[in-house]
């Protein structure tokens, strides 16, 4: 959608979306959370969430699925009336994952999740991941920390200067003894 594609396709539910518009890949379904913070700072978290459904009509079902939100993210709901720009580091990236659900998306594009982050804020992100595969939530995850995203991962890629090296279950990626040696320093 940003860039064009140089080789290969691009499938979304047996659908090749292959250079298609960022709106267009939207529209089908595709929620990108991009790497870095990318929250408007001088709104306040309620507004930049919202932002996230503002192709949708203000309805119950939005008031529940914002709800719903905060009851995943609660630092969100405790800081709704702050403005973004004021969060953690941790708190925006929450902020972003939390925008990105209220599009409804059938599958999540989070590149680099947890970069930058303490800590103990990394284990909330991922506490916060798998609460999202546990409610059925289909997420493609770039990750620097492959053997925490591995833990987590129903299936996993293994990318090396761009090409595909080693593709498997979580488990078997992890498990394997010439990956762990090569990429997880194990």
């Amino acid at each position: 959608g940003l860039l064009p594609a140089l080789a290969g396709r691009v499938l979304l539910s047996g659908e090749d979306v292959t250079n298609r518009s960022p709106a267009e890949l939207l529209r089908r379904g595709m929620a990108y959370v991009p790497q870095g913070r990318n929250v408007f700072p001088l709104m306040t978290v309620e507004e930049n969430l919202l932002l996230g459904a503002y192709t949708r009509p203000r309805s119950a079902e939005l008031t529940t699925e914002v709800e719903r939100a905060y009851a995943t993210f609660p630092a969100l709901r405790e800081a709704r009336r702050k403005r973004a720009g004021d969060l953690s580091g941790g708190q925006q990236q929450m902020l972003e994952m939390a925008r990105a659900l209220l599009l409804k998306p059938r599958l999540i594009l989070l590149d680099e999740p947890t970069l930058g982050l303490a800590p103990l804020v990394f284990k909330e992100i991922f506490r916060i991941i798998e609460e999202l595969r546990r409610l059925g939530h289909t997420i493609l995850m770039v990750e620097q920390n492959a053997a925490k995203a591995l833990e987590i991962s129903d299936y996993a890629y293994v990318l090396e200067l761009g090409q595909n090296r080693y593709e498997g279950s979580g488990g078997e990626i992890r498990n394997d003894d010439r990956i762990r040696r090569l990429y997880l320093g194990r």
